[in-house]
Formats: structure tokens, sequence, C-alpha cells
């Protein structure tokens, strides 16, 4: 068919790829053909849909009905259709098929290299300022990371990157009944001694680093009927297990004891109790329907689950120390309590409930603030960059907790968000500074810097590092002195570029259900469509057409708008850059990084400026049908939008082959890969071909 030799996928590629090769192939293949596309079997499928960030929501919580696809000769194709798609392939490709430039995760070996920059290292900031310092691996598995140690999601070299960034913490997500024996059904628990003891052996050399590991609570795990069946005692609101039971209260005591004991030098945990999975009974508002829970209401079931967690802390601490092991950390392992999720008028009665030892509460700092963009006025409910905390709810929680006992810890999202979590980081180095001195302000403890997007040792990071460590230090000085330490005598120009890049990205429409459901991940991979799909956008998953959700409060000329403005201005910014560098003699090193750096500028503007070619296609497709006079100029216009979508497609393919980072998230893997991004330059061309001409 013309399309050349498949590209060879190595197997380290393979298992870091799982995830974007199911999403590409959800609408292609049944779930049984998948299986045998992984080499999986259903189990192991099921979980990775469940297990890995909720994968199946992201997939739109649903699996397209698909016919199996089988090989066959390509003779059996008929002769005037094998000439359509050659002519097609020709009028997109002239100059034959573009050839690969950099592998996939070649990130990963850039990372993995030896550390030899003493000049990137920032070692004043590991001994002071905010503490714990926490971020996400940047290609760390998210499922069953334990299970395997070949994968090595966090090798030496890039622990040192991360602490020279200023980063002492990574989390881990894990599943307590993966991770410790399940009482009432073992088999789910296979492997747990195995896992158990690669954390230990984990926690014992990244510590070697400077860097300590949370992990990841959410739990106790909802469970299938079928386990109700014959444990009903044990059930509480729907599927959950109920924490006012004594034997679930035991059960969880005694998981986190025997992890703490077996791997002591655990930095600790964070805990989140009314969000994610169904955990307790009022874990998402509806425990009034378990007769345990609802006499004691969800400020005294969160509390006591909280204060069970602790409880199990120290118990495991004391079984450790007790055993002269040797190898205890400088310090019980400590539990964050999150208040994700809680509802406005139940924290009030929760944080006075907590245990203050060795416990901290945290918030998302910018919850709550009030913004208008474009016109139109919201608050912050999600993550946000574009967004300079703190908010209301941070600082009423934090009050609450100071006043009783408790240190604070701010959650944020130092290098990237959902407003974009296709690059490594944002270089909104500015909004970010600005954010950090007003925590420094707030006195509180630590900052939580990433969920599973932000782990990147970043620009960013390393500028949160230096006004931690020295709280009278101006966040220009900050910004400087990092911009010397990486780019040398492109500083000057790198400071301009991220100053006007903070200001213009401050104007991006914002909301929640903006950030969840628009094409912000895969930008111009997203593929056109004649006619409605009538698909609801996922979240950071498939955007669809789903025009509706995309734009959320925002009227379409309005959203659209605001992300055509910002992606043409980072495009400005990219050729002033351009033009003072060329002033410049810089090194070779120095070359690379302002190229680094320029294609992140870059593909965030061609993200957003993808992202108004869509919403103006979409738009003017549902125009089409009931035009008349206005016909032949709706048409002039859909053309002119499809010639800018091959445009920006072709260059963000050139983008993404050179470098391998864009593109790429830890819990999503590569949104979208060259192949697809040349898929889209054959989408456009075939509607312009052969819909467009005869509509």
């Amino acid at each position: 068919m013309g399309l050349g030799d498949a590209l060879k996928v190595t197997a380290a590629q393979w298992e870091r790829s799982y995830l974007t090769v199911i999403r590409r192939n959800w609408h292609l293949l049944p779930k049984s053909q998948l299986q045998v596309l992984m080499g999986w079997d259903e189990a192991q499928l099921e979980f990775t849909l469940k297990e890995d960030d909720f994968f199946y929501i992201k997939l739109g919580s649903l699996k397209p009905a698909c016919p199996p696809v089988y090989y066959d000769q390509l003779s059996v194709l008929d002769e005037k259709t094998k000439i359509s798609f050659m002519q097609l392939l020709k009028a997109s490709f002239p100059e034959g098929l573009p050839t690969e430039q950099m592998p996939y995760f070649q990130f990963v070996n850039e990372l993995s290299a030896p550390f030899t920059d003493a000049k990137g290292k920032s070692t004043e900031s590991i001994q002071a300022g905010f503490s714990p310092r926490i971020a996400y691996p940047y290609f760390a598995l998210f499922g069953d990371p334990l299970l395997d140690p070949e994968i090595d999601s966090y090798p030496d070299a890039y622990l040192e990157r991360l602490a020279a960034s200023g980063v002492d913490s990574i989390w881990m997500h894990i599943v307590l009944s993966k991770l410790t024996p399940f009482p009432w059904d073992p088999s789910i628990s296979t492997h747990w001694e195995h896992r158990l003891t690669n954390l230990k052996a984990l926690t014992e050399r990244v510590r070697k680093h400077g860097i300590g590991i949370y992990l990841y609570l959410n739990e106790p795990r909802h469970q299938p009927e079928a386990f109700f069946e014959k444990y009903p005692d044990l059930r509480g609101q729907g599927t959950a297990l109920c924490t006012s039971h004594p034997a679930v209260q035991q059960y969880l005591e005694g998981s986190i004891a025997l992890i703490v004991e077996r791997a002591p030098q655990l930095a600790g945990f964070f805990s989140i109790t009314a969000s994610e999975n169904p955990t307790h009974c009022w874990s998402h508002g509806q425990g009034d329907k378990c007769p345990r829970c609802a006499l004691l209401g969800p400020e005294k079931v969160i509390s006591t689950l909280n204060n069970l967690y602790t409880k199990g802390i120290n118990r495991g601490y004391a079984s450790a120390v007790a055993s002269g092991k040797g190898d205890v950390a400088d310090g019980r392992p400590k539990l964050i309590i999150w208040d994700w999720g809680w509802r406005d008028d139940w924290a009030a009665g929760i944080i006075p409930e907590l245990t203050t030892d060795h416990t901290l509460l945290m918030s998302v700092s910018e919850w709550e603030l009030e913004i208008e963009r474009g016109g139109v006025r919201s608050k912050v409910g999600e993550y946000s960059i574009s967004a300079i905390g703190p908010g209301p709810r941070a600082r009423r929680h934090w009050e609450i907790a100071k006043r009783h006992g408790l240190k604070t810890m701010a959650k944020i999202q130092a290098n990237n968000s959902w407003e974009i979590g296709a690059v490594p980081y944002i270089p909104a180095v500015y909004n970010v500074a600005k954010h950090i001195d007003h925590l420094r302000k707030e006195g509180i403890a630590g900052i939580m810097l990433s969920w599973t997007l932000g782990g990147y040792p970043s620009p960013n990071l390393e500028v949160v590092s230096l006004m931690g460590s020295d709280r009278n230090l101006p966040a220009d000085d900050a910004i400087r002195t990092v911009a010397r330490r990486r780019f040398g005598s492109a500083a000057d120009a790198i400071v301009s570029a991220w100053r006007d890049v903070s200001t213009h990205f401050s104007k991006f429409p914002y909301h929640i259900s903006v950030v969840y459901n628009a094409p912000l991940q895969c930008g111009p991979a997203n593929l056109l469509w004649s006619e409605p799909t009538d698909y609801k956008a996922t979240m950071v998953g498939l955007p669809y057409d789903d025009v509706t959700s995309w734009r959320a409060i925002y009227p379409p000329s309005v959203f659209a708008g605001l992300l055509r403005e910002i992606g043409e201005a980072f495009a400005e910014i990219i050729r002033r850059l351009d033009d003072d560098c060329t002033k410049l003699n810089l090194t070779q090193t120095e070359q690379k990084a302002v190229r680094l750096e320029r294609n992140i500028i870059e593909t965030i503007s061609i993200h957003y400026q993808s992202i108004a070619n869509q919403v103006d296609f979409i738009t003017l497709r549902d125009q089409l049908p009931a035009a008349e006079s206005d016909r032949a100029r709706i048409k002039r216009a859909l053309s002119e939008v499809l010639s800018r979508e091959i445009r920006l497609a072709r260059r963000m393919a050139a983008l993404q082959t050179s470098d391998s980072r864009l593109g790429y998230e830890a819990s999503n893997q590569y949104f979208y890969t060259s192949a697809d991004l040349y898929e889209k330059v054959l989408n456009c061309n075939y509607l312009m071909m052969n819909w467009l001409r005869f509509v």
C-alpha cells in the first residue's frame, strides 16, 4: 500500500507504551483481540483498565463494538480502492513518508545516563526550605510498578537529576491488596511478598540520593457483588467495604503496619478519602445508606479512617525499631492527609479529630480562586498554572489545621497541568514563582509538586527549590539564577521568553470540563469527521468532536479565540527567541538547551492553535447542511481550516520525531505518535478530496 516497512518496536518501548497501544486500538479491535495484541490474559487487561489511573474512564467507560480484524492479501481489495488510497498518500506526502529521527522514549536513556553536570546542582536547596517536596517520577509505570524490577522507573541518574532540581521525595501508586495479603481472598494478593521486598530495596536505594518514597493510599478498595454474597456483614454503601466494621479496621491497620515494618525507610503515605475509588461509605457522599456510617456521619468516618492509617504506621515503625534491623529511617514515616473531594462543610469536623503526630494536612492551593477569562467569570476547581494560588479553600483548611496542631502542605502543579500535560513542563516560570512566593508567606511546611504529570527535572522545579530554601530571595533573582545555570549566554533571552509565556498563559480559558475534555493533550492528532460522531469526550483521553464538553462555560468563539490568541502569541515568542539567540555566540550545549526549550513552547502553540481550528471546523461542518446562500463561503472556510491543520500536524510530527519528550505523560504514556499525526494529514486531505468537493 506504499506505507513502507513498519518501525521496529523494542521490548523496552513495548513495556512502556501499553496504554498508547490500547487507546489507539480501542475503536479497532474487540477486547479478545486486544488481549492477543498485548499478549495478556483477561485479568491483566481488566486490572490495567481499572487500576492504571482509571484508564477505562479515560476511554469513556465503554467499549465500542468492534468486529474481529484479520490479515488478508492486498489483492482482495478493490483496485479502485487501492488506487484511491495511493493517490491520497501521494497527495499527502509527495516527498515520501517521513522517517523516524529519534526513537520513542529516548528521554529515558538520556535521563538515565550518568549525571555529571555539577553546575546544575542546587545542593543548598536539599537541606532547607519546604519539606517534603514530592513529585511523581517522569517515566514511572503507574499500575503495578513493584512487580517487575526489570522495568526501571527510578534509575539512579534520574534520581540525581531530580534531587538536583530540588525534589526530596517521590510518590508511588499502590493497591493495598497487591502489597499485603487480603484476608478474605488471598488469591488477589499473589506475589505480595515479592512486591514488598522490591519496595524495601527501592526505599533503601532512593534514600542514597536524599529522596524518600510516599505511597498513595486510596483504601480499602471496593469489592464485586460476589464478594458480599460470601461476606455480607462487611458491606458498606454500594460495593464499598465498611471501614466502621472492626474486621475491616483490623485489616487496614495491620496491612499498613506490615508495609512499614518490612520497608522502614519509607518516607510515608498520602491519603485520598473522598474521591477516586469508593473506599468507604462516605467517600462519594452517600454514607447515609450504610446503617453504621449513617449514624457516624462523614466527619467521623473520614477522621477515623485516617487515624487508622496513623495507627498502622506507628505500629509498624515500633516493630521495625524493636527488631533492631538497623535500617530504620531517621524519623517515623509521615501521613499526609489530603482534603481532595471533601465537601465544604466537612473540613471543620474532620481536621480537629485527626492525630497530629507526624501528620500533615494538604490542600490544593489554587482551588476556589475567582478568575475571569474572555469576559467569563468562574472559579478554579482543578490544578492550574494559569491561575496563581492560594485560594480561599486552602487558606480556610490550613487555618483550621494550624489551630489544632497540624502542619500544612500545598498541592500544586509546578511543572505542568491538564491545561497541557503533553509537554514535560510549561515554561510559565513567573507564574510558578509567584505562586511559591505566596506559599512562603502562608508558612506551609511542604509541597506536593505534581500528580502523575510533572516529574521532569525542570527549571520550574529548581525555581521552587531555590525560593523555598531562601524565604527572602526575590522571584526574579531565583529565575535568573536558574536560567544562567541551564542556558548560559542565552539566559536573558530565555528569561524574556519565560516572562511572556507566563503573561499569555494566564489567558487560558480555564474550567474543569475544559482541562478534562478538550483535546489539549492530543492537539493536532485529534481526527476530524464529516459528520458528528455523537461520542462524548472522555477525561484526558478521547476528545472526539464534542465541542460542547470541550468549551464548558465558554461560548465557542471565546473558547477558540483565547486558545488561538495564546497559540499565536507563543509563536511570536519563539520568533523573538530565535532573533535574540542569533545575535549571541552560543556554545553547542547552549544551542541544544535553547532548542529543547523552544520545542516545548512551540508544542503548546501548535496544540492550542489546532484546538481553535477544530472548533472552527466542527462549527462550520454543523452549519453546512442548512446553508444555502452561504454554502460556498463555508466550504472555502472549511478548506482553509483543513489546510491549517495539515501544516500543524506536519510540524508537530517533525518536532516529536526530534524530541521524544513531546506528547508523553507518565500515566497516559504517549497521547499520540508521529503515525497519528501522519494519519491526521491523510484525514484532512481525504476530507478535502472526497467530502468537501462533493458535499
